[in-house]
């Protein structure tokens, strides 16, 4: 399985994202691309501990569960999945090139991770490799969202 500590799986990741551009329209989901970019950077800054997201009362019933579910092979990640309320953007516009650049920077980080407590809002506490895979998995799906 692909993971984000993987240098190889790293940089097909930042190719993808550096062919994002402002004319990239969404497949699915409601978010344009401004507000996948910042998502996506909030979500890494969460992941790196930079923010904090508060766990969900149904991720703590039902988050362990899911995660096997979710870690066990490469199956992309579903369509439309809710996201922590943290992690919404609401603006429509903005900076599609800084974004973009904050993403790939903190996607460079994974190199050195170093955030062994992370508590996913939803998942709660991972193992690295779990991490690895999901920060991957999440990446993945917004890329595919919008057709890279």
């Amino acid at each position: 399985m692909k993971t984000i500590f993987d240098k190889t799986t790293r940089d097909e990741l930042i190719g993808r994202i550096n062919s994002l551009n402002e004319n990239s329209t969404a497949q699915w989901g409601k978010m344009n691309i401004y507000q996948m970019l910042k998502h996506c950077r909030l979500w890494e800054e969460m992941a790196l501990g930079k923010i904090i997201c508060k766990r969900s009362f149904i991720g703590r019933l039902f988050g362990k569960m899911a995660l096997k579910s979710v870690s066990k092979d490469d199956t992309p990640m579903m369509r439309n999945a809710p996201s922590s309320p943290e992690l919404i953007v609401r603006e429509t516009s903005g900076g599609i090139t800084s974004e973009r650049a904050k993403w790939i920077a903190l996607i460079e980080e994974h190199a050195h991770f170093s955030n062994p407590d992370f508590v996913h809002p939803f998942f709660g506490r991972m193992t690295k490799e779990q991490f690895g895979y999901h920060a991957y998995k999440h990446n993945d799906h917004h890329l595919r969202q919008f057709n890279r």
